[in-house]
């Protein structure tokens, strides 16, 4: 069974860091590429970052670019989000899905293409 669930939300103040997991069961994950994705309070959900199976292929979003770094783990089954100088901006609902569609550079699958999600995890930066 495919199960992905995300850890590591919390309460951060601006310019600050955090890091986030996920965790997936399911040993044909390990051949599928992993995004992350967030939604903001009254806005639609949006893609964050996506890295392929090997981990070769990352693709970024340009307002994350430069200040997050994703990076996977299949030995584990964990793909991670490390976060930082986050700006308030940034306060979301964050979310992992998986897709058997690959990610490059400058490409990241839409969000219909991916078939199993996360329950989400929160992340609010405030002062």
């Amino acid at each position: 069974q495919v199960q992905l669930v995300e850890s590591g939300g919390g309460l951060v103040q601006p310019g600050g860091s955090l890091r986030l997991s996920c965790a997936y069961s399911g040993w044909e994950l390990n051949y599928y590429a992993i995004g992350w994705f967030r939604q903001a309070p009254g806005k639609e959900r949006e893609g964050v970052s996506c890295i392929s199976y090997s981990g070769a292929s990352i693709h970024y979003s340009d307002a994350v670019k430069g200040r997050f770094t994703v990076s996977r783990d299949n030995a584990r089954n964990q793909v991670y989000l490390q976060m930082d100088n986050l700006k308030q901006t940034d306060t979301a609902v964050y979310y992992c899905a998986a897709t058997k569609h690959s990610c490059y550079s400058d490409y990241a699958p839409p969000e219909f293409e991916y078939t199993s999600w996360g329950p989400g995890t929160q992340v609010t930066v405030s002062s």
